[in-house]
């Protein structure tokens, strides 16, 4: 165990994290999300929420520049509350969150680096995030 680290970052989790390269991709997935059929790198994490765990990753993850977070548009284009609490746990809004199709999600998902499958069981609770650059400071 360690101090000061989020409680649902696991050793194997942080392992990926930092493997991680500026820019690429993390999905947190909600239960439905085909993450064993898209990814080679998946880490399962039953009993959490995906707000939980986007909100424990952007601890120790910077986002890229805009749009840093990727969610899958819902059947009627609507934003759904469990997006709302996926935005607020990233720090992003709906002006820097870019919204895809769900195909098209499926397709940039099986290039993400890791994929991370939570117990979240409301549909289109899933986001792709993109790693910033470590350390970088404002100009």
């Amino acid at each position: 165990m360690l101090e000061g680290i989020h409680p649902l970052l696991t050793g194997e989790l942080l392992l990926h994290l930092d493997r991680m390269g500026h820019s690429d991709a993390v999905v947190v997935a909600d239960a439905h999300f085909p993450a064993w059929a898209l990814g080679s790198r998946v880490i399962d994490l039953p009993g959490t929420t995906t707000p939980e765990v986007v909100a424990a990753i952007r601890t120790v993850l910077p986002l890229d520049d805009a749009p840093g977070i990727d969610l899958m548009t819902s059947a009627d284009g609507a934003v759904l509350d469990v997006q709302r609490e996926l935005m607020a746990a990233a720090g992003t809004e709906l002006e820097t969150t870019r919204f895809i199709d769900r195909f098209a999600y499926y397709d940039i998902a099986r290039g993400a680096y890791l994929l991370v499958r939570t117990g979240e069981t409301r549909t289109y609770g899933n986001a792709l995030l993109r790693k910033g650059v470590v350390g970088r400071t404002a100009a």
